[in-house]
């Protein structure tokens, strides 16, 4: 059950910013091997100059394409996984003309006690909901 935010330059067009959403999700189903239905995404549009994001020292430049992503799921999977997550989603984010520069990503895990999903109840840990990867 990944949560995804997507930080944006604002000026894209909707389709634009649909078609993001959707290559990143398409990125989890492919490499979590999620189902379909568990898309959970919060997109965020941000001035130009409200969004700083330098290269960490590596040597190359950002533009204002750039797509920043946290993902929050459960703990639990490997290194070689995110690492193929990673790949993926800078793939699938190509061919909508974002370069591998602009794709920043990061994951936040945490345990099935962690999540609600309404009501105020906390259905992993009810077992209302099967544990992923368990």
């Amino acid at each position: 059950m990944p949560f995804v935010r997507i930080d944006l330059i604002r000026g894209r067009r909707p389709e634009e910013v649909r078609a993001i959403a959707d290559a990143t999700h398409q990125a989890l189903l492919d490499v979590l091997d999620i189902p379909e239905r568990d898309r959970f995404q919060v997109i965020t549009e941000h001035d130009a100059d409200h969004v700083i994001a330098l290269d960490a020292g590596l040597g190359f430049e950002r533009s204002d394409k750039l797509v920043m992503i946290q993902i929050f799921t459960q703990s639990g999977r490997s290194t070689e996984v995110k690492q193929r997550l990673f790949h993926t989603i800078a793939e699938q984010l190509e061919p909508l003309g974002i370069g591998g520069a602009d794709v920043f990503i990061g994951i936040v895990e945490n345990g099935p006690q962690d999540w609600s999903f309404g009501f105020g109840r906390a259905q992993y840990a009810e077992g209302d909901l099967a544990v992923p990867g368990r």
